[in-house]
């Protein structure tokens, strides 16, 4: 297990920089000087152009890169042009609002997608089948911003049952309210996906020998189901769940926006509309080992669900 995990990790270096090479390429060629952002509009062509050679924007862009990533080893992730405050302070601020949503979306999207697909297998072909397949395909058509528009309208603005911007603190501390209508968004769309693949795979398995043999030792309906089918359908599902992981990152940008979550994918954008790249690019990095974390996190679970995979 631990030469597996450190194998990952080896492997994820690579993208990481990849990653982090191509945001600073393209915040490269943003219409944008950070010099003249610093300066200001009426600042002289001489000050702008000591302001460029004392940030290193005057050198060759793999320099920059170079010297970008041995500051970011060294734990500095450089200074915000906006705010003059440390990056890496920003980032502490955003980082939990963020896993609060992302864990809160996951709660709601897994097992309700787990049940409703096995749900749907169970009844196949009945009417029930047909309304969670329905609202699958549904769910899977709209995009995060409309339920999020949706859920503004009418639960938070019409009908006043929930708050609707900002947070107001940590979910320990009475901010679970201000969370239920973002998670609720983000998780969503997420439903619909675990649905149809959870309905797929727990019917390929009911029609395997081990789950018919488990019948006919007498055993009930409901541990046949969620102990011996559930549970070996859960490959496939656990794979789409590391797949939707980068959807899941971009959704929570689109409704930290939206709901104004004080998260790191709100601090990217509003970063990226100021031309502030210092905090931009910090925020993308942290984006980005989440994404890989994840995904080390889904290839651990494969071994827990089929110790076949550790065995191989």
């Amino acid at each position: 297990m631990g030469r597996q995990i450190v194998h990952r990790l080896l492997v994820s270096l690579p993208a990481l920089l990849g990653v982090l090479f191509l945001c600073f390429c393209l915040l490269q060629v943003v219409p944008a000087d950070p010099a003249m952002i610093i300066a200001g509009p009426d600042a002289k062509a001489e000050t702008i152009a000591a302001i460029r050679s004392e940030l290193g924007l005057d050198r060759p862009i793999p320099i920059q890169f170079a010297e970008y990533i041995g500051r970011v080893l060294r734990g500095d992730l450089g200074r915000s042009i906006i705010s003059n405050k440390m990056v890496s302070e920003e980032l502490a601020l955003t980082i939990g609002p963020t896993v609060e949503l992302m864990l809160g979306a996951m709660l709601i999207a897994v097992p309700c997608g787990l049940a409703l697909g096995t749900l749907a297998a169970v009844r196949r072909g009945s009417i029930t089948d047909r309304i969670i397949m329905a609202v699958s395909v549904a769910g899977v058509s709209m995009p995060v911003f409309f339920i999020g528009l949706i859920l503004i309208q009418y639960v938070g603005f019409k009908w006043g049952l929930l708050p609707f911007t900002g947070r107001t603190g940590p979910i320990w501390d009475g901010g679970l309210p201000s969370l239920i209508l973002p998670a609720v968004t983000l998780g969503a769309v997420l439903i619909g996906p675990i649905a149809r693949l959870t309905r797929t795979a727990v019917l390929e398995v009911l029609g395997a020998d081990f789950v018919r043999t488990a019948r006919a030792k007498g055993l009930r309906e409901t541990v046949v189901i969620v102990h011996h089918a559930l549970r070996n359908a859960l490959i496939p599902v656990v794979t789409l769940i590391g797949l939707q992981a980068a959807f899941l990152l971009g959704g929570a940008v689109v409704t930290e926006t939206m709901f104004s979550w004080p998260g790191v994918g709100r601090l990217a954008v509003g970063a990226i509309v100021s031309s502030d790249f210092p905090t931009a690019q910090g925020a993308i990095m942290i984006l980005a080992i989440a994404f890989l974390t994840i995904n080390l996190l889904v290839d651990v679970l494969y071994v827990y669900l089929d110790p076949r995979v550790q065995r191989s």
